[in-house]
């Protein structure tokens, strides 16, 4: 009986300390997080959990580390505060996706980020369209910030996309009722013969977007 109940106290008072050193760390949603914040919370936090599995281990055993991470990342903020290379090092720096209306495939690839990935935050965001996006910003935080292109009305249908990445997609090319032999021919109108050169290809409201890959401005 004894012994859980020094189970329960220690657990109590892990769970303080952990409030207090995560409120000194400073104040962060969960999306914004860094790579550094999430390292540091996820080493605090699994010691925390050790600490309260192996109660005959004496506490500061886990305390000390505890604190000590919570020293070095209160440095290293104040460091990327201080610094912008050490911020841009160790936390990233925002990538631009889309610039005036142009898709950077080759960011997108450096970056692991794809084309579902895109259109996803897009949704999120309510863009139904792709075409509406003057500026799309990958954050540090992984999230996508957008800035839409000044018009009067933005209305119809969700974007489809048709190509990506140089290969058509069927399923959605059924889901407009739309043939692969259509699409070659309309794109062919537009002077696109060769699909494997298109990124990515949409169709919204009778309108075609179109990015070609590595396109030269």
């Amino acid at each position: 009986m004894e012994e859980y109940l020094f189970i329960i106290l220690r657990t109590i008072f892990l769970y303080i300390l952990l409030l207090l050193i995560f409120r000194v760390m400073g104040k962060r949603e969960i999306g914004e997080l860094s790579i550094l914040d999430l390292v540091v919370f996820i080493m605090i936090a699994e010691m925390a959990v050790l600490s309260i599995e192996n109660p005959r281990d004496p506490i500061m055993h886990s305390l000390l580390p505890m604190v000590l991470l919570m020293i070095i990342q209160i440095g290293f903020s104040i460091l990327s505060l201080k610094s912008k290379r050490f911020r841009d090092l160790v936390e990233g720096k925002p990538i631009i996706i889309i610039n005036r209306g142009k898709i950077d495939e080759k960011e997108m690839r450096r970056q692991r980020y794809n084309f579902d990935d895109l259109l996803l935050q897009l949704r999120e965001k309510d863009i139904r369209n792709i075409a509406d996006v003057e500026f799309a910003i990958l954050e540090p935080s992984g999230k996508l910030s957008v800035f839409e292109k000044q018009k009067s009305k933005k209305s119809g249908d969700i974007t489809i996309p048709l190509i990506m990445d140089g290969s058509i997609q069927e399923v959605n090319l059924s889901r407009i009722n739309k043939t692969n032999l259509w699409l070659r021919q309309q794109l062919r109108k537009k002077g696109y013969t060769d699909l494997k050169k298109i990124s990515f290809c949409s169709y919204h409201n009778g309108t075609f977007y179109i990015d070609l890959i590595d396109e030269e401005k």
